[in-house]
């Protein structure tokens, strides 16, 4: 019974994390090489709870900041020829009905729909517009090597390097935690940041929680 509800518990603060963050990919249960079973997975899971910023459960797809390939949908209300589905392009803009290209990424999709409006007020006196992001694609992360489920991840927003390990279901028994490496591209190069997931756990770097950005690659050794 006691070891049921330290999985049960585990379980429920995973899925409470994994909504804050705003993840759009649902990803498959863990197996027993998770958190369930991994003692460093736990005390990632115990640290991380009490740190969640208070405005994280208000997360809304309207702050989401559109990028290249997310897919949205225009609607110009009784107007069926002007409404569209597309996606934004890799140049970061989007063609539509009498208004041609339009910047997309970059601006969240109240920000999108405004500057819609007021580009179709030339052709209708007050034009009713939504914007809905049918898919995010643009805001991407990937973890490769010993997390229990490596791979591509989506989220709304920046997440921080422990939120995102709960993402891919913990570490596998094998990683060596004390040597991770996070690429990222930053002016055109690569830079290679070292993680040290004791020390943060431990308190003993927390400015090692770094938050994660578009594109970036964790490698677990």
């Amino acid at each position: 019974m006691k070891v049921g509800k330290v999985v049960l518990g585990g379980l429920l603060i995973a899925s409470f994390l994994i909504s804050a963050c705003g993840v759009v990919r649902v990803l498959p249960k863990s197996d027993d090489k998770g958190f369930t079973s991994n003692p460093n997975s736990r005390r990632l899971m115990a640290s991380i709870a009490p740190s969640l910023p208070s405005d994280a459960l208000e997360a809304d797809a309207s702050d989401y900041i559109l990028g290249s390939e997310d897919l949205i949908e225009v609607m110009v209300w009784k107007n069926p020829d002007l409404s569209t589905t597309v996606f934004v392009r890799p140049d970061g803009k989007i063609s539509l009905p009498l208004i041609g290209d339009l910047q997309a990424a970059g601006l969240t999709s109240i920000e999108l729909r405004d500057s819609i409006k007021v580009l179709l007020r030339r052709y209708k006196k007050t034009p009713e517009v939504s914007v809905i992001v049918r898919e995010i694609n643009s805001f991407s992360i990937f973890f490769v090597g010993e997390v229990v489920q490596p791979g591509k991840i989506n989220l709304r927003s920046e997440t921080s390097f422990l939120q995102a390990i709960t993402l891919v279901g913990g570490f596998t028994e094998f990683a060596e935690v004390k040597k991770i490496i996070l690429l990222r591209r930053e002016h055109g190069r690569e830079r290679r940041i070292k993680i040290n997931y004791k020390d943060i756990v431990s308190g003993d770097d927390p400015d090692g929680n770094i938050m994660l950005k578009r594109g970036d690659t964790v490698l677990v050794p």
